[in-house]
């Protein structure tokens, strides 16, 4: 029987996050020269400020964050999945957007690498559309910048 997959709420600084955070970044490293480590430098404790981990059974097997860049868009980051194509992306990033709704966000933005052609396939293939680099990515052509409308809440969406 598969263990079910389940979302929780967290912080980055915690220890189950560290492993999960060590791994992205030492692979982030080792692929595209940059480790990202820096995502967090500006993290606030508050509603605004989402981090989820992803687990089956006592195993955390994902995680990732959002972050405000304006009052109506959040920012993706850190997204990882231990164990690539078992869902645990995708469930992640469903929590993420869900979360980000519930927190007063209109729209997500994020930015990979241009050479990460997977994450690139996998934010298009979940709604996500080319935007012009923003923020610090503004002039960096190794950076592909992505975004997605979220919609209202859904009238069932618990509190």
């Amino acid at each position: 029987m598969t263990r079910p997959l389940t979302l929780v709420a967290s912080h980055p600084a915690a220890p189950q996050a560290r492993p999960l955070l060590d791994e992205l970044s030492a692979q982030l490293g080792a692929r595209f020269g940059g480790d990202g480590r820096d995502s967090f430098q500006d993290w606030s404790d508050d509603e605004r400020h989402i981090f989820l981990l992803a687990q089956h059974g006592d195993e955390v097997v994902g995680c990732g964050a959002v972050r405000p860049i304006t009052d109506a868009v959040g920012e993706v980051k850190r997204m990882y999945a231990k164990h690539p194509g078992q869902g645990i992306g995708r469930a992640v990033l469903a929590g993420l957007e869900a979360s980000a709704r519930a927190a007063g966000y209109d729209e997500l933005w994020l930015e990979t690498r241009v050479a990460n052609a997977e994450a690139c396939r996998f934010y298009q293939r979940h709604g996500y559309q080319r935007i012009d680099n923003y923020g610090r990515y503004v002039g960096r052509d190794n950076a592909a910048c992505f975004g997605k409308q979220l919609g209202p809440v859904p009238a069932t969406f618990p509190n």
